[in-house]
C-alpha cells in the first residue's frame, strides 16, 4: 500500500503519512486508556497536578545524581522543554545539600548556525537555559565540576562520554513532529521516496548535526520565541539513538503544551503496540528496554472538533 504524502511538508516523512486507521485509533484514546497501554518495558503514569508533575520530573535529576560516587559516576541527559523542572532541581539540591562532584549531566541538543553550535549569547541557546535555570542556581560548593557538564559541541567527545559515564536516565519532552531531542523524521528523498528510512537504519544514528523538519521550526518559534520564526535556526546538534540506547531509561514528560492532545496519544499507542516507524521517531522507543511516559492529567485533553 502506497504511503500518503505529508499534509504539512511534502518533502518529508511525518506522522500524517501513517495509516489513517492507526491515526483514528489514537484519536479515540481517553486518559484511562493511556494508563492501560503500560506493558513490560513501557510504563505510563498520570499526575493530577502540575506541581506534582514537575516535582517528580525534578526528582529524577536528584535521585540520579545521588547515586554518583567516585567509583561509579552517574548522570542524566536532560532536555530544554519542559524546563519548568530545572529551578526545582536546583532548589532540591540546595535544600538537601546534595554534593554533585561525581555527578554528570548531558545537554540533549543545541542549535547550529553556520555549521557551529550557537554561543550562550544566542537568545534560544539551550546551554544558556540549562545554566541560568539550574546550574548557576546551585550553591557553588555543591555544583558539579564544569568537565562533568557535557554539551553537544564536540560531537565525537560528547558521544564517547556515554561510554565512560553511566547515563541512568535520558529525560525529555515530545515535539509536535513526535521527536525526542532533535531526532526528527527523515526527508523523503533518495532511496526513501516511497517508504521511510527503516527503523534499524535510523537506530544506527549517533550524535550529529541534523536538518530540522519544518514542523519543528514552527513549534520552537511558538514555544520559545513568541512565534518569531526567523530567529529559529534550521539545524541542530542532537543526541542520537546510539547514545539513547546506552541510557538505562528514557523518561518522556507530557505537560500538554509541547505536543498536542493527539500527538501524546499516538506515540504511546505505537510504543505500547511496538509499531516502529521512522515517520514517528518517538515510536522507535518501542524497542528500548525501559521507557516511561508521564502525563499531566490536565494536559491530556481530548481529540475532538472545537472552534476557537
Amino acid at each position: 500500500m502506497a504511503r500518503s504524502i505529508s499534509k504539512v511538508a511534502p518533502g518529508w516523512w511525518d506522522y500524517t503519512t501513517l495509516d489513517p486507521r492507526l491515526l483514528a485509533d489514537a484519536a479515540k484514546l481517553t486518559a484511562e486508556d493511556l494508563l492501560k497501554l503500560s506493558r513490560d518495558g513501557f510504563e505510563v503514569t498520570v499526575y493530577d497536578t502540575l506541581e506534582e508533575f514537575y516535582c517528580a520530573e525534578a526528582l529524577e535529576y536528584v535521585r540520579t545524581w545521588q547515586e554518583a560516587t567516585a567509583d561509579n559516576p552517574v548522570g542524566i541527559c536532560g532536555p530544554i522543554g519542559p524546563t519548568e523542572q530545572l529551578p526545582l532541581v536546583a532548589r532540591i539540591v540546595n535544600a538537601l545539600n546534595v554534593d554533585l562532584k561525581h555527578a554528570h549531566f548531558w545537554g540533549m541538543d543545541e542549535w547550529i548556525e553556520n555549521g557551529k553550535p550557537v554561543s550562550m549569547e544566542h537568545p534560544l541557546s539551550f546551554a544558556k537555559a540549562d545554566m541560568e535555570l539550574c546550574f548557576n542556581r546551585i550553591r557553588p560548593e555543591l555544583r558539579m565540576p564544569g568537565e562533568n557538564i557535557h554539551f553537544p559541541v564536540d560531537l565525537e567527545s560528547y558521544s564517547r562520554s556515554f561510554d565512560s559515564v553511566r547515563c541512568r536516565i535520558m529525560q525529555g519532552g515530545q515535539g509536535e513532529v513526535k521527536h525526542w531531542a532533535f531526532n526528527d523524521p527523515p526527508k523523503r528523498e533518495g532511496d526513501w521516496q516511497h517508504q521511510p528510512l527503516p527503523p534499524g537504519a535510523y537506530l544506527q544514528l549517533k550524535s550529529r548535526i541534523t536538518e530540522l523538519h519544518p514542523m519543528t521550526i514552527i513549534q520552537n518559534a511558538r514555544t520559545s520565541g513568541g512565534g518569531y520564526v526567523p530567529q529559529v535556526p534550521l539545524q541542530a546538534a542532537t543526541v542520537g539513538p546510539v547514545e539513547t540506547w546506552k541510557s538505562d531509561c528514557v523518561s518522556i514528560w507530557h505537560p500538554g503544551h509541547h505536543d498536542n492532545a493527539f500527538g501524546i496519544r499516538l506515540t504511546a499507542l505505537m510504543i505500547s503496540k511496538r509499531l516502529s516507524d521512522t515517520s514517528v521517531p518517538m515510536s522507535l522507543l518501542a524497542d528500548h528496554p525501559h521507557v516511561k511516559f508521564s502525563y499531566y492529567r490536565g494536559g491530556i485533553g481530548t481529540v475532538e472538533a472545537q472552534m476557537h
